[in-house]
């Protein structure tokens, strides 16, 4: 599966907490997250990331374009919604893809926690089908 990994600044030590909590799953499946976040979870637990661009300068981008081409199976996004600043219009637009595009996406321990325990259980495994990189496609195409 295919997981990308969004952190706010107030929510990165959450993040990274839940992530070692986790790594034993999370580490079963391949992980992009924005710069900061992913240096910080791959630092912690020694799990490979994808680090993609810091969130505001384009990261957030590289996952909303991921997500509309149906190439995320699942996000991780822990946002501050009681910041000055809430996620603003590309976070709006990464939850909106989520919806039409039936990503499962968690914006907080609780759902994270619920999400990852689905992933261990196979209860997504729906998404390799339709995932376009999911190795179940590649595999069909060859």
């Amino acid at each position: 599966m295919e997981i990308a990994i969004i952190a706010d600044d107030t929510k990165k030590e959450l993040m990274t907490q839940f992530c070692i909590a986790y790594c034993g799953i999370l580490g079963h499946h391949n992980l992009c997250a924005t710069q900061t976040t992913g240096r910080y979870i791959a630092e912690a637990t020694g799990l490979s990331i994808d680090a993609l661009l810091p969130g505001d300068i384009g990261g957030m981008e590289q996952i909303l374009s991921r997500i509309t081409y149906n190439e995320i199976d699942m996000l991780l996004y822990f946002r501050d919604s009681v910041g000055d600043e809430p996620e603003g219009e590309t976070g709006r637009m990464i939850l909106r893809e989520c919806d039409i595009n039936n990503v499962p996406v968690a914006t907080n321990i609780a759902t994270a926690e619920v999400l990852v325990l689905a992933l261990e259980r196979g209860s997504l495994d729906w998404r390799e089908i339709v995932n376009p990189r999911s190795e179940y496609n590649r595999r069909r195409r060859g």
